[in-house]
């Protein structure tokens, strides 16, 4: 390399940074030892900021834009470097660009269980996971307090940080909100926003970070809780006990019963569930059964009424009694009850007659005895 090589390779014209990743968030010039050249053109793009730092004491800081290094846009590190007059040969400092844009592709989750009260369930174990965004709010601060000398800073080396805070804040946000764990999908954009709020306001005092967008993807509940939430949410079909829901509840236990018993290997469970599906379904709504008649029914149609086979029906003042056998016939012919004139009927008959014309009946009542005389 020739003197001159060497005298350009020492001054740098152009300060810029082209950011060919997705995950830096601070970068510095590549200066080692050489020195910035007095008039040399620094450029900062949109979304980003230039932040001087002379031997370790952060000096300028430029917004985007293009400018000019002169001493009158260089005013706190003339004065560090003692510059009382304006200065024109090269100088050393270290330049770190800080990308100011959202980074949009970090992850949350809860590796353990989140204890929390619920106003409806009381103790449960919650897990979640989701995603959210960071944007640099202070370079300065964000320069003392993480990235130091650090001349390429990721998301990577900061990630974890922050996703502990969010887990942190996270079960103090849902259990403060009032919100039922059953209903807070309804609730997520909510409390993505409060917590979004929340962890700004403490990261940018504390590190110059904040957080634009918090998103909740997903709550949810130990296996054991949702499989009893599965089971009342089934029950609610019952709730308003009409004969359609309980068909279709009864429908629900007897394929659960038998789903339960293939994966028992037998039979005998699907019968008990089928059966104890049909007997709680009983229990809450009896079945629609037509009430049977308190009383006979006249008997003037001549149909009449399906008999039982042999029985004898009699009818006495448009009362209907029976069936009767032989035996039957004789009592109700002793007591007065069957008289000559008392309407009868079994399965065959065309319609009612009286007794009197019936010859199987009418031998009951030659048995009867006339009525005392008279004293």
């Amino acid at each position: 390399m020739g003197l001159l090589d060497k005298i350009k390779g020492e001054l740098v014209d152009i300060v810029e940074w082209l950011d060919d990743t997705r995950d830096t968030i601070v970068w510095r010039f590549p200066r080692y030892e050489n020195e910035i050249k007095m008039g040399a053109r620094l450029v900062v793009r949109e979304s980003q900021t230039a932040v001087f730092v002379n031997e370790g004491t952060i000096a300028d800081v430029f917004e985007p834009g293009t400018y000019t290094l002169e001493t009158q846009n260089l005013p706190v590190l003339s004065t560090l470097k003692g510059w009382k007059h304006g200065f024109h040969s090269p100088f050393k400092a270290e330049v770190y660009f800080v990308s100011t844009r959202q980074f949009t592709d970090l992850k949350w989750g809860t590796k353990n269980p989140v204890m929390m009260r619920d106003p409806e369930l009381g103790m449960v174990r919650v897990r979640a996971f989701g995603a959210f965004s960071a944007k640099v709010s202070d370079p300065q601060l964000l320069l003392r307090e993480l990235v130091g000398t650090d001349p390429q800073f990721r998301t990577d080396e900061v990630h974890e940080y922050l996703r502990q805070n969010v887990v942190s804040h996270f079960a103090s946000v849902l259990s403060s909100s009032g919100i039922p764990v059953i209903e807070v999908a309804a609730h997520h954009g909510d409390l993505g926003d409060q917590l979004a709020a929340r962890l700004t306001e403490e990261l940018s005092t504390d590190l110059g970070i904040a957080v634009p967008k918090f998103v909740i993807e997903n709550i949810s509940l130990p296996p054991e809780v949702e499989e009893a939430l599965d089971k009342r949410t089934s029950m609610g079909i019952v709730s308003s006990g009409t004969v359609g829901s309980m068909a279709a509840f009864q429908q629900f236990q007897a394929g659960a019963a038998m789903e339960a018993a293939a994966d028992g290997g037998g039979g005998a469970g699907a019968v008990i569930g089928m059966g104890l599906g049909q007997a709680v379904g009983n229990a809450i709504v009896p079945p629609t059964q037509p009430a049977a008649p308190s009383a006979p029914a006249p008997a003037a149609a001549p149909a009449g009424p399906p008999p039982l086979p042999g029985g004898w029906f009699l009818g006495n003042g448009g009362a209907q009694t029976g069936p009767f056998d032989d035996a039957a016939l004789a009592a109700q012919a002793a007591a007065g009850t069957l008289t000559p004139s008392t309407l009868i009927w079994r399965a065959g008959m065309a319609g009612w007659e009286p007794a009197s014309s019936v010859p199987d009946v009418a031998k009951h009542l030659g048995a009867t005895p006339p009525p005392l005389p008279q004293a």
